[in-house]
């Protein structure tokens, strides 16, 4: 076992949006486990927003995996550059082979989390994720085979700065937002197409809470803007788009603004989370069990009866999609009312 407090510390993660905001937790109650230690963080150039101005952190290291650092020879020399900062240890959380190659070339004293099979020899500490648990819990398990008493934490995180609030500001001026109008945010994409509810589903409800006095907002990145046209072309009330509009570190001073963000199971969501927004979230084929929203204030709302298809979690693929043709729009009209008229 390794003391952690008063070390050098590296933490390679080069997963995905939402992924990268349930590892928050964990930055988190290691800062508190280890007060006095230097804790860098490595991840994917295009999520820096996520972690670049978290407190908990000492230095965001990032590479550009699927452009410029896509190659071998670019692997191996952020494991040399990694390597001259003489980190006293190094915690992989994830066992992709692109961060278990990088963590296994980088010279440190102490090697340990989880990785891919071919490298896992290297490890000084080999921890095997539990998979049964909620991802942040998982991830957060990594600290206690690590000697870790205290996880306690914040939730998810993401600590926008003076210019993404900048950003927001600047956008709701543009778009009319007075300070006093109540807002709700839809999230309507997904990467994975099973997740995704029908637009024009999306649409009715919008319309729907519209008319009870809320401006709609429309969220998401560039991928989603053919979903969110169609969805606003089927609505009957005026809605104001800002799909593709925001950086990461935007998106959440933006939606921190919101009464509520209605959304699928998507990386969005998790960033909605971090700014403790409300949150009514629709789920099909993954399970909330494991990926769901990491907090207290949220409703999944879900088919009724389950599709005895997705029942057992993830499917990329569906002859019929009935885990989200199934749910209604009055599901979640009925949820999101729900969670506007909740006192804290």
């Amino acid at each position: 076992m390794i003391e952690l407090d008063n070390k050098k510390i590296l933490v390679t993660f080069l997963m995905h949006l939402g992924d990268l905001i349930l590892i928050t937790p964990f930055i988190h109650a290691l800062r508190k486990a280890a007060p006095n230690a230097y804790i860098t963080i490595l991840v994917d150039d295009k999520l820096k927003d996520v972690v670049m101005f978290n407190p908990n952190l000492n230095q965001v290291i990032t590479i550009d995996k699927k452009g410029r650092d896509n190659t071998v020879i670019s692997l191996m020399k952020c494991a040399k550059d990694l390597s001259s900062q003489k980190f006293d240890a190094i915690i992989n959380l994830h066992p992709n082979e692109r961060c278990s190659f990088i963590c296994a070339f980088t010279k440190t004293a102490f090697r340990t989390g989880t990785s891919h099979a071919i490298f896992r020899w290297q490890w000084d500490k080999y921890i095997k994720l539990n998979r049964s648990l909620h991802a942040a819990d998982m991830y957060l398990e990594v600290l206690k085979e690590l000697g870790v008493k205290n996880s306690d934490n914040n939730g998810l995180e993401i600590f926008p700065s003076n210019a993404h609030f900048e950003e927001a500001d600047n956008f709701w001026r543009l778009n009319g937002v007075k300070s006093d109008d109540k807002l709700i945010g839809f999230n309507i994409g997904s990467a994975v197409i099973t997740k995704r509810w029908a637009s024009e589903r999306f649409a009715k409800v919008a319309d729907i809470l519209a008319t009870e006095g809320y401006k709609i907002i429309f969220f998401g990145g560039t991928m989603d803007i053919g979903m969110v046209n169609e969805a606003v072309s089927c609505m009957r009330t005026r809605a104001i788009v800002a799909t593709g509009s925001f950086s990461i570190g935007a998106l959440a001073a933006a939606m921190r603004r919101c009464s509520l963000i209605i959304t699928n199971d998507s990386g969005p969501m998790h960033v909605a989370i971090s700014q403790k927004v409300p949150i009514v979230a629709l789920y099909g084929p993954s399970n909330p069990k494991l990926y769901g929203p990491y907090t207290k204030n949220a409703i999944i709302v879900k088919a009724d009866p389950a599709c005895s298809g997705c029942e057992k979690g993830m499917k990329h693929t569906c002859d019929d999609l009935q885990c989200m043709k199934r749910l209604t729009v009055e599901q979640v009209v009925k949820a999101s009312e729900k969670m506007l008229n909740k006192k804290d």
